[in-house]
C-alpha cells in the first residue's frame, strides 16, 4: 500500500521523537524551516555554497542556530519536530551535530512546498531560521528572493520576501508563523507582513547594494532564538495563518529580458510589461508553483 508523503513524515516524526511507545493525546508538532543568509556573522556570498573558505564555519552555525530552535520548541512542549533545511543545495546542516529529538528532511523533491516541504495540517506551528529580506532592501545582508533573477514578486499587491511567500503555504494548511530570526530587515519585513511575531535579530546590515553587518556573536544569537522560539510556541494560540483571500494575484518582476521571455511561455503567464509578468488563480498552491516554474 503506497503512502503519502505527509504520511510518511507522520509515521518517522512519532517514531523519532515520541519518548513512549504511543503517541501523547496532546501533542505538538513545530516544522524549523532554517535558511542561511540570515544567521549570525554570515555577511557575504562566498561563505554560503560549497566552494567558500569559510562555509564549513558557517554550516556549523546554521546547525547551531537550528539546535537552538529544537531547544525552545521542547521547552515549550514540542513532541514532534521537522527541521527543513532550506539553503541552497539543501544539503548544509550537519546531521550528526544537529539534536537527536528532531528529523531532518534534507534536498529538494522539486515539489511545490518547498522552504516548507513536510509541512501539513496536523502541525501546530512554523518556526524561521536564519531568513533573509527581500531583494532590493536596502540596509539587508544577502538580500534576494529565492534566486538572483527575481527583481520582486507581489501577490494581490503585497510585495513578498521568503518569508512571506512560506507563510502563506503554512496558512494554507492552517499553521501560522510564529517566530522569526534573521538580520533586522527581516524582522521588519515579517512584522509589516505577519504581525507580531516572536523576532529575533541576529545582525543589523549597513548598506544598500551590498551590505556590511553589525553582528550579536553567534552563540548570544544562539540564546535569543532559544529564548524566542520558546517564548512564541507558548503563545501560539495568539497568532493566525497567514491568508489572503482569492483569486491570488502574482506579479513576477524579473531582471533580464531573457528570463522574462522565457517565463511568458508559462501556462497563463501574461506579459504585463517589459520586465513583468502576471499570473492569477484561486488556487494559491497553483500560484506558487508557477512561481516556482517562472522564477
Amino acid at each position: 500500500m503506497k503512502r503519502s508523503f505527509t504520511a510518511l513524515v507522520a509515521l518517522i516524526l512519532a517514531a523519532a521523537c515520541a519518548p513512549q511507545e504511543q503517541q501523547p493525546a496532546n501533542d505538538l508538532k513545530v516544522l524549523i524551516s532554517v535558511d542561511m543568509e540570515g544567521i549570525a556573522g554570515a555577511v557575504h556570498s562566498e561563505e554560503m555554497g560549497r566552494t567558500g573558505k569559510d562555509y564549513d564555519l558557517f554550516r556549523v552555525i546554521m546547525t547551531e542556530e537550528a539546535n537552538a530552535a529544537i531547544e525552545g520548541a521542547l521547552a515549550a512542549g514540542a513532541t514532534d519536530i521537522l527541521v527543513r533545511d532550506a539553503h541552497g543545495s539543501a544539503r548544509n546542516i550537519l546531521p550528526d551535530l544537529l539534536r537527536r529529538e528532531a528529523l531532518l528532511l534534507r534536498d529538494w523533491s522539486g515539489g511545490p512546498l518547498g522552504m516548507v516541504e513536510g509541512i501539513d495540517e496536523t502541525f501546530h506551528a512554523v518556526v524561521f531560521v536564519g531568513y533573509h529580506a527581500k531583494a532590493g532592501t536596502p540596509d539587508a545582508i544577502l538580500q534576494h528572493t529565492m534566486t538572483g533573477r527575481v527583481a520582486d514578486i507581489s501577490i494581490n499587491g503585497i510585495s513578498m520576501p521568503e518569508a512571506g511567500i512560506n507563510a502563506l503555504i503554512a496558512g494554507e494548511f492552517g499553521v501560522p508563523v510564529v517566530f522569526v530570526a534573521g538580520d533586522q530587515a527581516i524582522c521588519d519585513e515579517s512584522w509589516e507582513i505577519l504581525g507580531d511575531v516572536v523576532c529575533v535579530a541576529t545582525k543589523q546590515g549597513i548598506g544598500d547594494e551590498r551590505s556590511a553587518a553589525l553582528s550579536l556573536h553567534p552563540e548570544v544569537a544562539q540564546e535569543k532564538i532559544r529564548d524566542g522560539v520558546e517564548r512564541a510556541i507558548r503563545a501560539r494560540g495568539e497568532y493566525s495563518p497567514y491568508r489572503l483571500e482569492p483569486p491570488y494575484t502574482m506579479v513576477l518582476q524579473l531582471r533580464t529580458l531573457e528570463h522574462v521571455e522565457r517565463a511568458a511561455t508559462y501556462p497563463g503567464a501574461v506579459r504585463t510589461g517589459e520586465m513583468e509578468l502576471t499570473y492569477t488563480s484561486d488556487d494559491l498552491m497553483e500560484v506558487i508553483t508557477a512561481f516556482a516554474e517562472m522564477r
